[in-house]
């Protein structure tokens, strides 16, 4: 971040690297990484051990933005962009995936994207 960080973006900051020094994404079972801004959700997918990222979405894209309702939450959209991510990974003969939380929380929008995943049948 450019700006100073607040004490909570620090805290977040530690379990994001605590988290980090746990999780590897490899070829076969790559790293599903969840990001939450106050307004939106972003997923990608990483392989860490060749430091690419094979792939990502976020609700501002078509593929997500399409499948939502004027009156849609928060929730509604990282439902979607779990069901989007899924529908990726699938494609590129992703079955099995490792979940990062990124430091946020396990629950609201983080959980939401990890359910919606586990229910198009993405393993994580």
């Amino acid at each position: 971040m450019k700006y100073p960080k607040s004490a909570k973006d620090i805290k977040r900051l530690k379990k994001k690297k605590a988290l980090r020094a746990q999780l590897q994404g490899t070829a076969e079972v790559p790293r599903l990484v969840v990001f939450r801004s106050n307004r939106h959700v972003y997923a990608q997918v990483v392989n860490d051990l060749e430091h690419r990222v094979l792939f990502g979405a976020g609700d501002l894209q078509e593929a997500v933005a399409g499948q939502l309702k004027k009156d849609s939450t928060k929730t509604d959209a990282s439902i979607a962009l779990g069901k989007a991510i899924a529908e990726k990974a699938k494609a590129e003969g992703i079955k099995k995936v490792v979940f990062d939380r990124n430091g946020f929380k396990y629950h609201g929008r983080i959980k939401a994207v990890a359910d919606s995943v586990r229910a198009e049948g993405l393993e994580c």
